[in-house]
């Protein structure tokens, strides 16, 4: 099979790499899959704490692979969803990871939420957080880095 053509794919494959990598030396876990599945876990909350609208921009905005991940068992008739806490919120990510939870989720959720903040635009990062409740949007670290900045 030639490789001529699929340079989009092992782009977005390196792509993808580069966030799970970024995100496993921020949480200091030395554990890549273990940071993949926090990825991902918190990708799934925030697109169901999203308006419709605003999780499509936000989807679109992340690199091919991941933005499969994201839309992986989507049912957007269910977005956003009723109970909005922050609580709520920490309590979906910790249901993911029942078997091996986190010391501190809030502290894994906010390194998410600093990778995003560099990895995405400031401009939808401000739509996202200011769609978010009162109560998470405080642990959404500001000010938000423009992708490249850091």
């Amino acid at each position: 099979m030639s490789i001529k053509g699929l340079e989009g794919l092992q782009h977005t494959l390196e792509l993808t790499h580069t966030w799970i990598n970024d995100l496993d030396e921020r949480l200091e876990w030395h554990n890549k899959p273990r940071a993949y599945r926090l990825l991902k876990s918190v990708l799934h909350a925030l697109r169901d704490w999203l308006q419709l609208n605003e999780a499509a921009d936000l989807g679109a905005q992340l690199p091919t692979l991941l933005r499969g991940i994201y839309y992986e068992q989507w049912r957007p008739s269910g977005t956003p969803v009723r109970s909005r806490s922050k609580a709520a919120f920490l309590a979906r990510i910790d249901e993911d990871f029942e078997q091996d939870p986190p010391a501190n989720t809030e502290q894994a959720v906010m390194a998410v939420f600093e990778l995003l903040s560099k990895k995405v635009t400031a401009g939808e990062i401000k739509h996202v957080r200011h769609a978010l409740p009162d109560d998470l949007r405080t642990i959404w670290p500001e000010p938000y880095s423009a992708p490249g900045a850091c």
